[in-house]
């Protein structure tokens, strides 16, 4: 399975952008597709985690009520909106799949393939 991850960009704080997760090689509905994120000189870490075979989607609690997934089946994408965006949303972005436990889903080193990155900056 390979990710390719896009939709990045510089947005004002407030602002919304939405990326993309385009899944080839495999079906999307048959992994769990995670959202991490890493900001320079922090660790990476989970946004959201959407379990396979159209399971719920979870958020971190830093983006709980902003930011929403939804995905496309026939297009094999997944979409991670992000709407009132902060500084503090700065990173690049990474999505992943996988097939951790509920357990250990939080956890980046449970997923077997990983998608290349997409830059968000919030700044004024």
């Amino acid at each position: 399975v390979q990710l390719q991850a896009s939709g990045g960009g510089l947005v004002q704080p407030g602002g919304s952008l939405r990326l993309s997760c385009v899944v080839s090689g495999s079906n999307l509905a048959s992994y769990t597709v995670a959202w991490f994120r890493q900001a320079p000189g922090k660790e990476r870490e989970g946004v959201s985690v959407t379990r396979q075979s159209g399971g719920r989607t979870y958020y971190s609690d830093s983006v709980k009520g902003r930011f929403t997934v939804s995905r496309d089946n026939a297009k094999n994408t997944l979409y991670l909106q992000m709407n009132d965006l902060k500084a503090a949303d700065t990173a690049v972005y990474y999505c992943a799949a996988g097939y951790p436990i509920l357990s250990v889903h939080w956890d980046s080193r449970m997923y077997r393939a990983w998608g290349q990155g997409t830059q968000v900056t919030v700044s004024s």
